[in-house]
């Protein structure tokens, strides 16, 4: 126990924490701030997000420690949610753009005016006030005064730049910072040369000399970088969309029953065990059972399932889900961060903070990005001023090789895109834990199933209702219902519910007997009934030769026969089984159309198994295997490719975890599975597939960003340091800022584009029907046999196999449900061989 309580502990302590993180301007300011915590003692991970300013931590490391080594690598830091008391305003509130918008206001004021003394006047010639046409140091003067201003109003570069130069991490900052005071401090040492030109009376070269002044660029570098930063954060901003709709849906009132009187109280204020009511049109408040009245619940804000939900007394209603019709009254089970919501938001906040495994060749590239530009810059400037002797031409290209290099583009290809794609997964209810899931789900070669749950409906269901002679099936169904609504047997359970689903007329039953392992008796209006298993009825009553063959068949098919009698008399048969979902079919077929192997891994045995897998159109199976034992499944399976294990996230946790991919499939107030790293909150195999597409997209999302940050610096910074100046190609510092502010800016609009996409249509898939269709032309023909007798799919599969056994059939398509087989023949045989292989297996070819 003491063992257990220690690991407990320590489990707790190693969750993954998440920081707020202030000061970061790029790439290499993130690279740096991971560096310095993922040195310290007791973090085993640590991922710093650029897009969201946040860093998450897994460790025992304290967060005062971790706190403490942001800080001393020149950066701001505090734990999520410490401030939470202190500021109510929405966490994910776009706060930077206004401030941006504002600075580039005061900027752009400042700078036409600027531009109008330079440009305007020694370019264009436009008119000045006639104190300076005489002067031309006045106008140099008024240029230094306005660029000083632009300077002033954008401090925030040359603060971060000179605090990372000092921390030894230069970064995007420094580089925009170096471009500008550069054409800042040349331009004043050429406004005291204009001075001294004045001064000594040859004004004409005094006015020479302010072609030579670059306080405009000095101006314009900030400017118009500025304008990159506000679309980036204005881009950013709708990133977190998705995040903050979800927050948007919590409640902020209840109405709770204190002492018998209703009355509404901040949801803040509900603690467990308080009875709270929910009326039509109103959202649930917390998680919660419901212990009187019904309601039709809507809960697409968390499965994005669109039908409501039929809720009755003693089943559990979720936060933000709304009542669209009924009263009821509940009792609060969860309250505030453990609600399901708060889970959900929980997750997909935590995955935005995480790190997907291809950002890392970025990673390396950033963190030494800035310093080889400013080597690069120097050797632009000696080369330049050895070729051309120009110190002017010299600097004007070492300025621009530093403000065209983008190492924001780099830092935000891959969270900006990991962002919008967890936001897109949450609205479908497909919920990533963390960025590497959202990047391996996509990769995934192999889906494992698990049967129960997964694949069917993990309950058993009435599926065949057989009467004897003379024996209607209302008057089987009836007696069968009034006895098995005693019981408490999953399987009596089964015939008692589709009694009431068909509203089969109940008898009156009394005397109620349970026969552990083989059924139950009763008197059902004064006539004494029993039902149970076909070993258990058949020792006490002979079955006809025709009910004994059907129950035979229903087992072979891996269903359960029921057999009920009345008064010392057999009236028929009622099969239950664990069947399939209604949408498993088609969403194998959508997996394989990917190009994704499909195998069902199952503790149940094989023929039952089998009999699942035939109807699902899985081909793989592996049965019989016990928990430890589908692990070792699992890892084997791993040699052949990237494994998803989809399962329930209990029985299944070791085959979860030792997956490539371990994906939970389970209702809404089941998401949060430690063992699974994706959930499919609707329980729906047809999100499996929408999960990997969308898992795809996101993937070929951040490889286009990659692409384009990469490739972008790759020309532009040869241009910029003059490589095709002979061919009368130039890169101006202003140029270069412009396009560097556009580089980030496409980067995020790409990345948008992900929420565009259906994730639920199957236009892109790899389609292997063509493939069929090819097949289908060559054969040479078909012969069609009806058969009287198959009952489900291992009934197909049996006959299927008789017939492929003649070298002679190429392949038999057969169907339980219309009867038939459709047999492709390669070679002539004889109608009398394929009835008689038929017949064998005991059915009757018509």
């Amino acid at each position: 126990i003491k063992n257990k309580e220690k690991r407990k502990k320590k489990e707790k302590g190693d969750r993954l924490k998440t920081y707020n993180v202030t000061g970061m301007s790029c790439a290499a300011c993130s690279a740096r701030v991971e560096k310095a915590v993922s040195q310290l003692e007791g973090v085993t991970s640590c991922s710093v997000s650029l897009l969201t300013n946040s860093m998450g931590v897994e460790g025992s490391a304290s967060p005062d420690k971790i706190i403490a080594a942001v800080e001393a690598a020149g950066y701001g830091a505090s734990l999520k949610g410490a401030e939470k008391k202190e500021n109510k305003d929405d966490p994910l509130e776009d706060r930077e753009t206004p401030k941006l918008l504002k600075r580039l206001l005061w900027s752009v004021g400042f700078l036409l005016v600027l531009m109008y003394f330079s440009m305007g006047y020694t370019m264009w010639n436009f008119p000045l006030p006639e104190v300076f046409e005489n002067s031309p140091s006045a106008v140099g003067l008024v240029q230094l005064l306005l660029s000083a201003a632009v300077m002033v109003i954008n401090q925030k570069f040359f603060i971060g730049g000179t605090k990372g130069l000092l921390n030894r991490s230069p970064n995007m900052d420094t580089l925009v910072a170096l471009g500008s005071a550069a054409s800042f401090v040349y331009s004043t040492y050429l406004l005291f040369v204009i001075i001294f030109a004045e001064g000594s009376g040859d004004i004409h070269a005094a006015r020479h000399q302010l072609h030579g002044l670059y306080f405009e660029s000095a101006a314009m570098i900030l400017a118009l970088i500025t304008v990159g930063k506000m679309l980036e954060a204005r881009s950013k901003g709708k990133t977190a969309d998705a995040l903050r709709a979800l927050m948007a849906l919590r409640p902020k009132t209840a109405t709770v029953l204190r002492g018998g009187v209703e009355t509404e109280v901040s949801v803040d204020e509900v603690s467990v065990g308080d009875i709270f009511i929910v009326r039509a049109g109103e959202a649930v408040p917390v998680d919660g059972v419901i212990v009187e009245g019904e309601a039709a619940m809507d809960e697409s804000c968390l499965t994005g399932e669109s039908i409501p939900v039929d809720k009755a007394e003693g089943e559990k209603v979720s936060a933000a889900t709304v009542s669209r019709s009924g009263y009821i009254k509940c009792r609060a089970e969860r309250i505030g961060e453990d609600t399901t919501l708060s889970q959900i938001i929980k997750m997909v906040s935590d995955a935005q903070a995480t790190k997907a495994p291809i950002a890392k060749a970025a990673d390396k590239v950033s963190g030494i990005f800035v310093p080889a530009v400013m080597a690069i810059s120097a050797l632009t400037f000696v080369i330049w001023l050895i070729v051309s002797g120009d110190f002017g031409i010299s600097l004007i290209r070492a300025i621009s090789v530093l403000v065209i290099s983008c190492p924001c583009a780099l830092g935000l290809a891959t969270p900006v895109a990991v962002m919008v794609g967890s936001g897109k997964g949450a609205r479908g209810g497909i919920l990533f834990k963390t960025a590497a899931s959202l990047e391996n789900t996509g990769k995934t070669d192999i889906v494992v199933l698990d049967k129960t749950g997964t694949v069917t409906r993990g309950a058993p269901y009435v599926t065949d209702i057989i009467p004897a002679e003379g024996v209607s099936e209302s008057e089987l169904i009836s007696v069968a219902a009034s006895i098995e609504r005693m019981s408490e047997h999953p399987l009596g359970r089964a015939v008692a519910s589709r009694g009431e689903e068909v509203g089969a007329k109940l008898l009156s039953c009394r005397e109620y007997k349970t026969l552990p392992g083989n059924g139950v008796f009763a008197y059902i209006e004064g006539e004494s009934c029993f039902g149970g298993s076909v070993s258990f009825i058949s020792s006490k009553f002979p079955l006809s030769a025709d009910l004994s063959k059907r129950a035979e068949a229903l087992s072979d098919c891996g269903k359960t026969p029921l057999v009920f009698t009345l008064s010392d008399k057999v009236i028929g048969i009622i099969a239950v089984a664990d069947v399939i979902k209604p949408d498993s079919g088609e969403a194998v077929k959508q997996l394989r159309n990917m190009g994704v192997r499909v195998v069902m891994l199952t503790g149940d045995n094989e023929r039952v198994a089998r009999a699942i897998a035939n109807e699902a159109g899985i081909d793989e199976v592996i049965a019989g295997v016990l928990p430890d034992g589908k692990e070792k499944v699992v890892r084997d399976l791993k040699a052949e490719g990237k494994v998803a294990m989809v399962g329930d996230g209990i029985n299944d946790a070791p085959a979860l975890a030792a997956a490539d991919t371990g994906i939970a499939i389970g209702a809404g107030t089941d998401v949060a599975i430690d063992a699974a790293e994706v959930v499919l909150v609707n329980s729906s195999l047809l999100d499996l597939a929408a999960a990997i597409r969308l898992s795809r997209r996101t993937l070929r999302n951040i490889r286009e960003n990659l692409f384009w940050a990469f490739i972008y610096n790759v020309i532009g910074i040869p241009l910029a340091a003059g490589a095709l100046s002979a061919l009368g190609v130039e890169m101006t510092p202003m140029l270069g800022a412009l396009a560097m502010s556009l580089s980030s800016f496409c980067v995020v609009s790409n990345a948008l584009r992900l929420n565009l996409i259906d994730i639920r249509s199957t236009k892109r898939d790899r389609n292997i029907k063509n493939k069929n269709k090819k097949t289908k032309e060559t054969k040479t023909m078909e012969k069609t046999m009806k058969i009287e007798g198959m009952m489900c799919p291992h009934c197909e599969a049996r006959v299927k196999k008789c017939l492929e056994e003649f070298p002679e059939v190429k392949e038999a398509i057969v169907s339980h449900e219309k009867d038939e087989a459709v047999v492709i023949l390669a070679a002539e045989i004889s109608d009398e061989k394929l009835k008689a292989t038929v017949e064998a297996q005991g059915y009757k070819v018509l």
